[in-house]
């Protein structure tokens, strides 16, 4: 495994759409470990691919410490609800914002193998799943801010 550099805003490639991954080799391992180790080492709950400069859909979560997830080609299949916090980024280093996401979601891909994944997520980890899939479409969560809540201040 390897610390990745990660790519901060202004660089083209987060901006841009990412492809379908479509070889599962070695390599593809390589990455999706090397995305876990840098994201623990940016302290960041959830890395995507074009932040390390590849555009390929491949996001890495995990938002508790414990329950790591890689996921290739992720789909949101379903979401339901709404919720506002707080987000940042480990591409927009030293800012964050209110952003609106849904409570619920369902997201589906494959793993490393190609061995298809389903996931009920809810809460921040349904945050998680939003954030780093908006990535492969070059979307950042500045892009979504929205006012802070009422009673927050």
């Amino acid at each position: 495994m390897a610390l990745r550099q990660v790519v901060k805003l202004g660089d083209e490639v987060l901006r841009q759409r990412s492809k379908e991954v479509t070889v599962f080799d070695d390599r593809l391992k390589i990455l999706i470990d090397d995305m876990f180790e840098t994201m623990e080492h940016e302290n960041g709950v959830g890395l995507a691919a074009p932040q390390v400069g590849l555009l390929k859909r491949v996001i890495v979560v995990c938002v508790d410490g414990k329950n790591k997830y890689g996921i290739v080609n992720p789909v949101i299949t379903k979401t339901s609800g709404s919720q506002v916090g707080i987000e940042g980024c480990l591409s927009v280093p030293g800012q964050s914002g209110y952003v609106e996401r849904p409570k619920k979601l369902t997201i589906e891909g494959v793993d490393a193998n190609g061995k298809p994944i389903k996931i009920k997520a809810d809460g921040f980890l349904a945050v998680a799943f939003c954030h780093e899939t908006d990535h492969l479409d070059g979307v950042l969560y500045i892009d979504k801010l929205v006012e802070e809540p009422a009673g927050r201040k």
